[in-house]
């Protein structure tokens, strides 16, 4: 959703937006475009580690002068508002060009790891139920933003599904942007003459710049009011890589207009740069000749003959003419400025268009080796190094690599660089390799220098690799997607600092690549691949009390001999179910015995695969495990309540095989649902119920007959399984799983134990035979049978009674 709009110097812009205007109708036309995004609200979660964390990707257009994002979070209950659940605090990260690197438990990240900075919001609820918060960005950076969020860490309570309706705290950015259209495009080189109106404050212009320059210079010259020369140039010049540059910037004041110029050292490659012209002081029309002039380090010998046009230089056919319309239609022909240093540069092109070739620049950059990507798998990418992996870092020169990593795809990985220093290629010198990653640009380190990985504009990472420690490493995570490049430099130590070897070819082995999670979250850690519409990322989610990015923080980690004691508790607990199949044997319920050693085997298993450390033991696979342990437990208590409604076989095995079908869909549905274990179970205490009362009407008298079995048996075990249950949904928490849960199984075995019913009865009576009067017993002997003959129609019996 957009529209086009044009402010004048009376525009009244909404509240929201009063700065953005306001800062627009300074740039002339103030002709801009507001564009409007929002993502679905989603549901935050308590932070555990960066799996646990909600995240929203954005695309900020170029050219835009204010980003504000609405930040929205809500509270619900049961489907309605939630104005009974307490507040808490949302904290919010945001990051440009690449997924926030967050640590709110201040947790230690592995070696080797830089972490990368982000804003930081928090938003606490100051309305009954909804709260609004915003994040406002002046000239923010172009292309990818991300935004985390997420609630505090919890007590880690376990709670059942289903039991209460649980509060849910739902989160929602919506990003408004205002964009300019239509900015001036300056050409590297050419020299345009512009004017500021006397009811506009400043003029804003945008040049892109190629690979291979060393050095930007902005030039203002012929400055003058109302079309007459003066003492001084009213105006101040900024510059910006990437995005416009704003008032509270640095920026050389250029008071003196012969020469008014602007230097940037280093700049960022294949990047725009905004230059803003602002005036000061100044109540008149502002009239100059604005050019910008590139050192190109490509070509050393570059001479007035050689001059390219800016569509040689790799510039962008995007944008289109220069200015927005055609300069040999509307410039005439200027006098060039008179700069002795750059007299013998300047050029007139047929066009009538004043252009300044490029200067040459032999000492800021060297010749670039790319890198050859192989692409394994997802976030698997391993860089290659053309006749490599070992590398020759020459004694005159640095050595300088181009890694590229993918937009958008690449950023939700880990950024891995790996160098060793041969020895044996040092003959004895005092050598030490330096390098500096860094993003966008390279920097080339020089002898007695600072030996710093940082410029005016750009800042990277260092590295240094000698005799006494001869590997580094450095892991990126979440690194920012583009080119980045690596410039190694061998340098020897001497008294008066590090200088250029002599006949010393240091030979280094590099291996970059990319993977999911750093060192694949460790022993103590699982590396998950998340999604976030259509982006994916990697994180870590650690087990058994260890912590951190890469799951290496061992402050709060379980040792072994607790992970061994948590494992034993769990297994061994299941061991009370040995009670309840000798007491099910003995009373003939074989059946039922078989159910609780399928759940006393299963349980047992379960757990011993379950456990969060190393002490883990799988006969199988873990969800296979998983769904026959609740099967078990489920069948226990469904098998135990109907053996005591004591129903007539057939009726009992039916029950049986329609009770095992139905949980198993149920558990096949959900598991960890509430009704899956009150359902069944309240079911079959209605069964039950129903039995007993219909054996109490027809007995006339309460059953079971026995006061012994309600107060030794059926109180009891009661008792126990309502202790059971209320353990298990109220009191276990992450903490005291272990205990808790162990408790939950011994119970449980012994509810069963006490609530099985005795043996039964047979169902009828067995008759004793009748006696004739004068025998004591009766033997009757078909003679004719014995002897084969079977006719009945022919055959008498004959009975032969001895008493």
């Amino acid at each position: 959703m957009w529209q086009l709009e044009r402010v004048g110097s009376g525009c009244r812009p909404p509240r929201l937006l009063w700065l953005v205007y306001t800062y627009l109708c300074a740039l002339g036309d103030c002709l801009f475009v507001t564009e409007y995004f929002t993502r679905t609200p989603r549901k935050l979660n308590a932070f555990n580690s960066f799996a646990s964390v909600e995240l929203f990707h954005f695309s900020v257009p170029d050219d835009t002068m204010m980003a504000v994002w609405n930040l929205i979070t809500f509270k619900e209950q049961g489907g309605t508002f939630g104005d009974s659940c307490p507040n808490r605090n949302v904290t919010v990260y945001f990051r440009s060009g690449a997924p926030p690197v967050i640590n709110p438990l201040y947790t230690r990240f592995p070696r080797d790891t830089v972490v990368p900075g982000s804003f930081a919001v928090t938003l606490t609820w100051t309305l009954p139920n909804r709260t609004t918060g915003a994040f406002n960005v002046t000239s923010p950076l172009p292309g990818d933003w991300f935004l985390a969020a997420h609630l505090p860490k919890d007590e880690g309570k376990i709670s059942v599904k289903g039991l209460s309706e649980e509060c849910q705290y739902l989160f929602q950015p919506q990003l408004i942007v205002q964009r300019l259209i239509g900015i001036s495009v300056l050409y590297p080189g050419y020299f345009i003459d512009q004017m500021i109106p006397v009811h506009n404050r400043s003029a804003l212009y945008k040049v892109f710049i190629p690979n291979y320059i060393s050095k930007v210079k902005v030039q203002l010259v012929n400055c003058s009011t109302k079309n007459k020369s003066s003492d001084s140039c009213p105006v101040v010049l900024k510059i910006r890589a990437r995005a416009p540059p704003v008032h509270n910037s640095s920026a050389l004041d250029c008071r003196e207009w012969n020469p008014c110029e602007l230097d940037t050292l280093v700049p960022a490659w294949e990047q725009w740069y905004y230059i803003l012209v602002e005036r000061y002081l100044s109540n008149s029309d502002v009239y100059f000749r604005i050019g910008v002039q590139v050192t190109d380090c490509s070509k050393p010998n570059l001479s007035k003959d050689q001059a390219q046009s800016s569509s040689s230089m790799n510039m962008p056919q995007s944008f289109g003419t220069a200015m927005g319309f055609s300069l040999s239609d509307t410039l005439a022909m200027a006098a060039l400025p008179s700069l002795s240093h750059n007299a013998s540069h300047l050029h007139t092109s047929e066009d009538s268009i004043i252009y300044l070739a490029p200067t040459a620049d032999t000492n800021k950059c060297w010749p670039i080796r790319p890198t050859l990507r192989n692409e394994l798998d997802t976030f698997s990418v391993h860089f290659y190094v053309f006749f490599g992996p070992n590398i020759s870092i020459p004694p005159d020169r640095a050595a300088v690599f181009a890694i590229n990593l993918m937009p958008v795809l690449d950023s939700g990985g880990v950024l891995n660089m790996e160098l060793k220093l041969n020895m044996s290629t040092l003959k004895g010198a005092n050598v030490t390799v330096f390098g500096c990653l860094n993003h966008g640009m390279p920097l080339f380190l020089q002898e007695n220098s600072s030996l710093k990985c940082e410029s005016e504009s750009v800042a990277g990472f260092f590295l240094s690799l000698n005799a006494s420690a001869n590997i580094t490493k450095l892991r990126i995570p979440y690194p920012q997607t583009g080119t980045w490049y690596l410039s190694l430099r061998s340098l020897c130590a001497t008294e008066h600092g590090f200088e250029a070897c002599t006949n010393v070819t240091a030979e280094v082995y590099m291996r970059s690549y990319l993977t999911p999670c750093i060192n694949d979250c460790g022993t103590y850690g699982q590396c998950k691949l998340l999604r976030t519409n259509n982006y994916l990322y990697a994180a870590c989610e650690c087990k058994a009390g260890w912590d951190g990015w890469g799951c290496t923080d061992n402050s709060e980690a379980y040792s072994y001999s607790f992970q061994l004691l948590s494992t034993l508790l769990l297994c061994l607990s299941n061991l009370m179910f040995v009670p309840p199949v000798a007491i099910a044997i003995r009373s003939h319920y074989l059946l039922e015995a078989s159910v609780y050693i399928f759940t006393m085997f299963f349980s047992t298993f379960y757990h011993a695969c379950d456990q969060p450390g190393i002490v883990v033991f799988c006969i199988m696979e873990y969800d296979v495990l998983q769904f026959c342990d609740f099967l078990g437990s489920l069948m226990s208590v469904w098998v135990t309540v109907i053996a005591m409604a004591r129903l007539k076989s057939i009726i009992k095995q039916v029950l049986y095989l329609l009770g095992a079908m139905s949980l198993s869909m149920a558990l096949q549905l959900d598991r960890h649902g509430l009704w899956n274990l009150l359902g069944p179970s309240l079911f079959a205490l209605g069964i039950m119920a129903v039995a007993w009362t219909v054996r109490t009407i027809r007995r006339r008298r309460c059953y079971p007959p026995t006061w012994k079995r309600w107060v030794f048996f059926l109180f009891p075990g009661t008792m126990i399984a309502t202790s059971a249950v209320a353990l298990y949904a109220f009191v276990e928490t992450e903490e005291n799983y272990f205990y808790i849960h162990s408790i939950w199984h011994m119970l449980i075995a012994g509810s069963v134990g006490f609530l099985l019913p005795p043996r039964a009865k047979p169902d009828a009576k067995v008759t004793p035979l009748k006696r004739r009067r004068g025998c004591g017993y009766q033997l009757c002997v078909n003679e004719h049978e014995e002897l084969g003959l079977v006719d009945p129609a022919i055959i008498s019996i004959n009975s032969i009674c001895t008493s």
